[in-house]
């Protein structure tokens, strides 16, 4: 079914709205992929905060022209679908672990802070901690000298502790 006009519009504005506040577009061909596995990947990619489209090409060309993800307009060929995400990761993180159980999803291209990325590329980016569990990270090596230096402290005034103990009985025998 053909779309008329202010449809092909309406499409191009959500689509370049999406773009505008995404950091990731990630590009998949879901050639043979079928209905059951498609739901539960847009199921996932919903829970991640990722926004799974099947556009027409065309229309997705327009959408990210003279944005960011113009870089991989020379890959929208073929039957696609279009993952943008506002986090970093979460499009490369969907759309990498769905094909790692599906082979029928084959990764394309993808696009980061304006430079296209190849499928390594978007694997690499898949790879990378979220951003929670960076900030715990980063937290944890924060508190870790803090943390080493209590435990010290703590054992230098056990010892101290311990040692005023032994010299206390010893002045009492002696008087």
């Amino acid at each position: 079914m053909s779309l008329n006009r202010s449809e092909k519009e309406a499409v191009i504005s959500d689509v370049t709205s999406l773009a505008a506040k995404a950091q990731t577009l990630v590009i998949a061909e879901y050639r043979g992929i079928t209905v059951a596995d498609m739901t539960k990947l847009r199921n996932t990619a919903r829970s991640a905060g990722v926004s799974l489209s099947v556009l027409k090409n065309t229309l997705a060309r327009r959408a990210v022209a003279g944005t960011a993800f113009e870089v991989v307009s020379d890959q929208m060929t073929g039957p696609l679908i279009y993952g943008f995400s506002e986090d970093a990761v979460a499009a490369a993180k969907v759309v990498a672990e769905f094909a790692k159980t599906n082979d029928k999803l084959v990764i394309r291209a993808g696009a980061y802070g304006g430079k296209a990325l190849d499928v390594n590329g978007v694997k690499q980016l898949a790879s990378i901690p979220s951003k929670e569990v960076l900030l715990a990270q980063l937290l944890g090596l924060m508190q870790s000298p803090i943390s080493r230096t209590a435990r010290v402290l703590a054992a230098l005034a056990e010892q101290r502790g311990a040692g005023a103990a032994e010299a206390a009985p010893a002045e009492a025998v002696a008087a």
